[in-house]
């Protein structure tokens, strides 16, 4: 009944979004909550065998730490199966034997039927996990599994849960594998829940029916290691109902081979216009990566405006792409009064002062008014008044702060981010993103490893870049410009503002991982063929 997803889901789930598909399920009459924990405990020992198949090729020795809910009951079943595998298991149960959940009762006296239970506290924790060490038959290797607390956690644990981690343990051969979530992460937010806490590290965290929101935001990632999904039986996220519209969305290769397709009989204006701004001389840099992102993602021309001072560097540099001269608001005024000029970008290297002057041009809204991509230099300018910013932005609009840029436009909202998580579940960076979008009247690119996308309607979308798709060379000046030229690009192909961020975060990550360490800002625009080309666009 269980299988391994290949894939990763498209949809990812808060605990409350799973414990609905689970009631739902239940109520239907098709399953009972015991075989729902039989088939993840299934699905677990699949998981690890499938990771490590030697561990299946002879006895070993495992350790299950459970815990007082259904988490603990799940473990309470991979002791079991492990144990009907010839396995030598030891298992602690922190938290009281009465006081389990009536299905993880069933399964702790099944196990009972075996073996023993040992009390796991703050004085029995170095026993407990040290327990795993020893060896079996001659066998070195070493199983522990992490089945404290999964994704219902709403509080700091009271174990030194930093521990359970391979460098802390410094034993090679120790795996740790986390069902469902690393104990001491919030499912929601990836948080680590409690004031200076750690949360388990896993080398494999087996979840189950659809990843959570936590396995791919802030520390996430970096608790879970490897994630597996289980497929358990569940319905899929129309079983939510009214609820379903809320799911937030994993993107995938599926947003770039929608957005990508070109008419066979189009001419260059079909694909659109996009007009980058740049700053003085010494600083058009940034606007001639963003340019060549533009033309390179399928833009049918793109130009750069740039000052008087940087026009002799700009065309020392641009071929394909066209220059202008705009000097100042009124300058580039007169520019869009050329209505086949569909999509802006200004903000990359454009200076402070000349972001407060074009930035207000930019924005009207005008019948045939072109869509907005403002990123570093424009945001930045309205830091003392973002709200005077907020009140020019309109629905066409796209804004790709970082971290530091997000602060300074949205303080009160990065501060709500920024703040220890006690409890959980925790403040997110879906919901700063979203509450950041409905503040902003557009969409805004919230920018990181786990870039997130929201709309003002509060659709939203994740672009992960850890795991399989970790890209940790992104990390280099100029490629945030790329980025936002990337998205003006899709945005003069006429997709929508919330799809082109979509597809461009896909594609920036992808153009990343072609190319692979060394990579510098300008090596992405370049990659963007062989990326369309392994998509056979």
């Amino acid at each position: 009944m269980c299988s391994l997803k290949t894939p990763p889901p498209t949809c990812l789930l808060t605990a409350a979004q799973m414990r609905a598909l689970e009631a739902e399920a239940i109520a239907s009459g098709t399953v009972s909550g015991l075989e729902l924990m039989e088939r993840a405990g299934r699905g677990v020992v699949a998981a690890i065998f499938e990771e490590w198949p030697d561990l299946a090729a002879a006895p070993h020795r495992a350790v299950v730490l459970c815990g007082p809910g259904n988490n603990g009951g799940d473990g309470f079943v991979v002791a079991r199966l492990l144990r009907d595998w010839g396995w030598e298991v030891a298992v602690f149960l922190y938290g009281d034997p009465e006081r389990l959940p009536p299905d993880a009762r069933v399964n702790h006296a099944r196990w009972r039927e075996r073996g023993e239970v040992s009390a796991l506290s703050r004085a029995t924790w170095g026993a407990a996990v040290g327990a795993g060490a020893g060896s079996v038959s001659g066998a070195e290797r070493s199983l522990l599994i992490d089945a404290l607390f999964g994704t219902g956690l709403t509080r700091a644990i009271d174990l030194p849960l930093v521990d359970l981690a391979p460098d802390r343990m410094r034993r090679p051969e120790r795996r740790i594998v986390s069902v469902d979530l690393p104990s001491g992460l919030c499912s929601d937010s990836g948080a680590e829940l409690g004031a200076g806490q750690r949360a388990v590290r896993a080398d494999l965290t087996v979840t189950f029916h659809a990843e959570k929101l936590g396995h791919r935001l802030a520390s996430g990632p970096v608790a879970c290691g490897k994630i597996a999904g289980v497929d358990i039986g569940l319905a899929g996220p129309a079983a939510l109902g009214p609820a379903a519209t809320g799911i937030v969305r994993l993107i995938g290769m599926e947003a770039a081979l929608a957005a990508m397709q070109r008419r066979p009989e189009a001419h260059k204006y079909h694909h659109g216009h996009a007009l980058v701004v740049s700053g003085a001389m010494g600083r058009s840099g940034a606007a001639r990566l963003a340019a060549r992102g533009a033309l390179r993602v399928g833009a049918g021309l793109a130009t750069v405006a740039a000052p008087g001072s940087a026009m002799m560097e700009c065309a020392a540099q641009l071929t394909a792409i066209m220059l202008r001269r705009v000097e100042d608001g009124a300058g580039l005024a007169g520019m869009l009064e050329d209505g086949r000029i569909n999509a802006l970008c200004l903000g990359p290297g454009l200076g402070l002062a000349r972001a407060r002057d074009l930035v207000p041009v930019a924005l009207q809204d005008r019948a045939g008014a072109p869509a907005v991509v403002l990123d570093a230099d424009a945001l930045t300018a309205f830091a003392d008044a973002p709200e005077a910013l907020f009140a020019m932005l309109h629905p066409r609009c796209v804004l790709t702060p970082h971290a530091g840029e997000f602060a300074r436009l949205f303080p009160d909202i990065a501060a709500r981010l920024d703040a220890p998580a006690t409890r959980g579940p925790a403040y997110s960076k879906v919901e700063a993103t979203r509450e950041a979008a409905a503040r902003a009247g557009c969409v805004v690119l919230f920018k990181g490893a786990d870039t997130v996308i929201a709309d003002a309607s509060g659709a939203c979308s994740i672009n992960s870049a850890v795991h399989e798709r970790a890209a940790p060379w992104l990390a280099t000046a100029g490629a945030g410009d790329v980025l936002a030229g990337m998205i003006a690009g899709l945005l003069a192909r006429g997709l929508a503002p919330m799809q082109a961020a979509e597809t461009a975060a896909w594609l920036h990550v992808e153009a990343a991982r072609a190319f692979g360490p060394g990579l510098i800002a300008e090596d992405l625009p370049e990659m963007l063929p062989r990326v369309f080309g392994d998509l056979e666009l």
